[in-house]
């Protein structure tokens, strides 16, 4: 055990498809007065790939100045172009997100729209659904998204018939690369240093000799037997089977006194011909990023009005996490004709170690100091996504027709999860384990598939009428199949007796050694059954047709009214059959949008609509998870149902300059049955957990506004270099309030018996009357300031962003019942980031240069529950580093 003791002592807006690789038509010129257009450059192009129908570019007929994506939609709409993702360099999509009016990053990179959480919200790549390969959400992680496969990312916060359903705070569309206009080959690399983890310890483990990028190479192979026991319930107890499982290179905890850099490469390359009549195109990327993290938390835990702790550890985590993509397309375009296949293959996969020391209410510290547990894990979770996709944008006259295919499989494996628990023994004067009590041993094999289905036909039709009018309808289809196991086993000698004294001092691989699993009896026992179901399928099958018209009611007003039907069933089914779900439900979802273009640069809107909330695969799913994000083990409630949300939006806009604009919204949003992540403690333990109830009712209301201007600098600075160089200022604040309703309503407690009678509980008991939703921040803050050359690349960004605290769990009910506990509060606070890009050129070839510093605030992560008079409970606290980088690129 000294190895193991030495690691922790030494530790201190979206626009319609048919907009994609094209600009809106200018206003008539006898509306445009001569000075009005010189002053306008041309528009960026923002290419786009998403559902619906063709858009009223005439419709319009006086905002000259606002910007096309935002003019060709009556919805309100945010982008983020490929230059806007370049300027904040950040190296993955969620990261570039959380620089939008109202979006916040929580977690593992999921985007909350305004407060709510993401099974609020939906992502699309290319107009088309995509499964997750997180069994914690149906949602997909957009931090697996490299911006380098990325032209543009589009949020539309106002929904719209043409889009799913499940739209309660927005959809988020990912547009990849399509059909360049000339042949590229791009080549970069970065290096990058973060001041808490690289040079410094951490706790690592051998693994594989491939672990390094990102793929096992067979060491942690789940064994046939293994599987045959997870499905039959049975223990294992061939020790000739036992010795055949992957010991040492997944079990022993070392110290690494200098954790290596984090390093990443990427190229990509595109290029068209044109054959006949036909531009045919092809582009493709890669990339792969190697990177590195060390947490040194404190986690504590309390189940007492009082705080009194009933766990008080110190837990270092060491992140080793690897992200290897691909993408390739091919397009072809003729006329207004349009098609597009993309085929996108990301691998992510993350490896940990875990040391913690502590103390538990059932043993206090000891003499001297002494911390009377050790626990320790190593983890492998490996996520793939392989994606598949076929879009046709097709135009003859006024008719345009839209069709998308795609297949998409997604894959969740986490072999050898290994967890230890040693216990001081004051007559050994040492931590031991003897496989018995609170001392043990275990080993946990998970995988999940998911695959999913999905097809959308969108049909429009200009009518011939006076003025513009276009009708619009289309189908969609969804299928999604998962299937999810989670095996569990402890190891223990034959009628639960203890290892002897002696034994039982040995480190984790010695301990379970092939001779002392020989010499001892050693056997696997399996408890996947007493830790929820060892396994489930589920799936969700939607159908949808919807109707919508756009049309000019007025000159410079137009109205877009459209419903949309959809029919979904929804069913979990555990492998034992005792606690199932099927929701079997359908809707009518109507909404409607007025934008009223009242002068050459400003506008209004107004938006009504009714969006639903399904609840994700993991929320129903009785199975436990372990999300190597917050260190903490969720749990599903298989009683849920869906949430209905009522929505209101006025906006209005003003552009008065290329890419310079100033907005402010206010929002209202009424929702039935939320679903709400809720703290518990399991039936005789002291670990915290994560299960989800549905709340009665709950509102939320706020503003938000932005600001973008630019300015020049060349009357400040009279000299050449600031010439061409202008400074711009982007800011946007959102404010946020929600408010849950709960009273003696009866709602399905988070903590479900696996068999047996379903238990309800009144709301109160787990929700307060009047708290704000989980995962809202009643404030949003993010200032860009940026000094760029309009003649050449140079910029130097200064972005800062802040949150405030937000809850990310309902406090857990006390021990004995009775008494709610108070929530558990993450505070985000401010981080400040600095990026500095350069373009040169050297024997003809274009080179970028980029440096980029990192939460410069040094501010660091904290959740916590506040039972005040300055008491507080440090859920799980730890230190963020400063992280400096920097990274060359080439253009050939």
């Amino acid at each position: 055990m000294k190895i193991i003791a030495l690691c922790l002592a030494s530790s201190a807006l979206v626009a319609p498809a048919a907009l994609a690789q094209t600009t809106t038509p200018a206003a008539p010129p006898a509306a445009t007065p001569p000075a009005a257009q010189d002053d306008q450059p041309a528009q960026e192009t923002v290419e786009t790939s998403t559902p619906g129908a063709e858009a009223m570019e005439d419709i319009v007929v006086v905002g000259r100045h606002i910007p096309d994506t935002v003019r060709a939609t009556p919805q309100v709409v945010s982008v983020l172009s490929a230059e806007d993702i370049a300027r904040t360099g950040e190296g993955d999509i969620a990261g570039a997100l959380q620089r939008v009016t109202g979006l916040s990053v929580v977690g593992n990179g999921f985007v909350y729209v305004r407060g709510l959480g993401d099974r609020y919200s939906s992502s699309l790549l290319n107009g088309s659904p995509l499964p997750s390969p997180e069994p914690l959400r149906r949602v997909v992680p957009l931090d697996i998204f490299p911006t380098n496969v990325i032209a543009s990312s589009l949020v539309q916060k106002s929904y719209s018939a043409n889009y799913p359903g499940e739209f309660g705070g927005g959809v988020i569309n990912l547009t990849t690369r399509a059909v360049p206009e000339k042949r590229f080959l791009q080549i970069g690399g970065s290096v990058s240093a973060d001041t808490v983890t690289t040079s410094e310890l951490g706790v690592v483990y051998d693994g594989g000799r491939y672990d390094w990028t990102g793929y096992d190479s067979g060491e942690r192979t789940v064994p046939g037997f293994i599987k045959r026991a997870g499905a039959t319930g049975a223990s294992v107890t061939s020790a000739a089977d036992l010795i055949t499982l992957s010991n040492a290179p997944t079990t022993l905890l070392l110290q690494n006194a200098q954790l290596p850099a984090n390093l990443s490469g990427e190229t990509s390359f595109g290029g068209s011909v044109d054959v006949g009549g036909v531009r045919l195109g092809l582009i493709g990327a890669a990339g792969i990023n190697n990177g590195w993290r060390t947490r040194d938390a404190v986690q504590q835990v309390t189940d007492a009005a009082s705080g009194a702790l009933v766990r008080d550890f110190r837990t270092i985590l060491t992140d080793n996490r690897t992200i290897v993509n691909g993408l390739l397309g091919f397009g072809a375009e003729f006329g207004d004709q349009k098609i597009r296949w993309t085929n996108l293959y990301i691998h992510d996969t993350l490896k940990q170690g875990r040391l913690a020391k502590g103390s538990t209410s059932n043993i206090g510290v000891l003499a001297n100091g002494i911390q009377p547990f050790i626990e320790q894990n190593t983890n492998w979770f490996e996520r793939q996504l392989i994606d598949t996709q076929l879009v046709g944008e097709f135009k003859v006259s006024d008719v345009s027709l839209d069709l998308r295919g795609s297949y998409a499989e997604t894959q969740r494996n986490s072999p050898y999860e290994r967890a230890f628990t040693y216990q001081y023994n004051s007559a050994a004067r040492d931590y031991v384990n003897n496989l018995s009590g609170l001392q043990n041993a275990s080993v946990n094999f998970s995988e999940l598939n998911e695959t999913l289905w999905s097809g959308q036909a969108d049909l429009s039709y200009r009518l011939p009428v006076g003025r513009p009018v276009t009708v619009s309808g289309g189908y969609y289809y969804a299928d999604t199949d998962r299937d999810s196991t989670r095996y569990t086993f402890r190891y223990q000698l034959p009628g639960g007796v203890a290892l002897n004294p002696v034994a039982a001092q040995q480190r984790p691989d010695f301990l379970l050694s092939d001779s002392s699993i020989q010499r001892f009896g050693i056997v696997l026992q399996n408890t996947s059954t007493a830790l929820g179901a060892a396994a489930y399928d589920a799936e969700l099958t939607v159908h949808a047709g919807y109707g919508q018209v756009e049309a000019e009611v007025i000159d410079g007003l137009r109205a877009n009214v459209g419903v949309r039907y959809e029919k979904a069933d929804e069913r979990v089914t555990t492998v034992n059959g005792t606690r199932n779900t099927l929701l079997v439900n359908d809707y009518w979802l109507p909404a409607a949008t007025l934008t009223w273009n009242f002068a050459s640069d400003m506008q209004v809107r107004a938006h009504g609509s009714k969006t639903i909330a399904r609840p994700q695969f993991r929320e129903l799913a009785p199975q436990i998870y372990q999300d190597f994000e917050s260190d903490r083990q969720f749990f599903g409630n298989p009683l849920l149902v869906d949430s209905q949300l009522w929505n209101a939006e006025a906006r209005y806009e003003w552009f008065f300059g290329r890419d310079q604009r100033f907005t402010l919204a206010g929002f209202f949003k009424k929702i039935d049955n939320p679903i709400e992540a809720v703290a518990f403690f399991p039936a005789g333990t002291d670990n915290l957990q994560t299960g989800f109830a549905n709340a009665p009712s709950a509102k939320l209301y706020g503003a938000e506004v932005e600001v973008a201007k630019k300015f020049d600098l060349m009357p400040i600075f009279d000299t050449d270099f600031f010439s061409t160089r202008r400074l711009l200022v982007i800011a946007n604040y959102t404010y946020t309030h929600s408010r849950v309703s709960a009273g003696n309503e009866q709602v399905a407690s988070p903590l479900q018996p696996t068999n047996g009678a379903a238990v309800f509980v009144p709301s109160n008991l787990i929700f307060r009357d009047g708290a704000p939703m989980v995962g809202q921040s009643d404030h949003l803050v993010n200032v860009q300031l940026g000094i760029e050359d309009s003649a050449s690349l140079s910029q130097f960004t200064v972005l800062l962003n802040y949150a405030s605290d937000r809850v990310t769990n309902r406090g857990p009910v006390a021990a004995g019942g009775g008494t709610r506990l108070p929530d558990l509060i993450e505070r985000p606070g401010f981080r400040l980031d600095l990026v500095a890009r350069q373009g040169f050129t050297i024997r003809g070839v274009e080179f970028e240069a980029k440096a980029e510093a990192r939460n410069l605030t040094g501010t660091g992560y904290r959740e916590f529950q506040d039972f005040g008079n300055d008491l507080k409970v440090d859920v799980n606290r730890y230190r963020l580093g400063r992280v400096f980088s920097l990274g060359l690129s080439a253009k050939l």
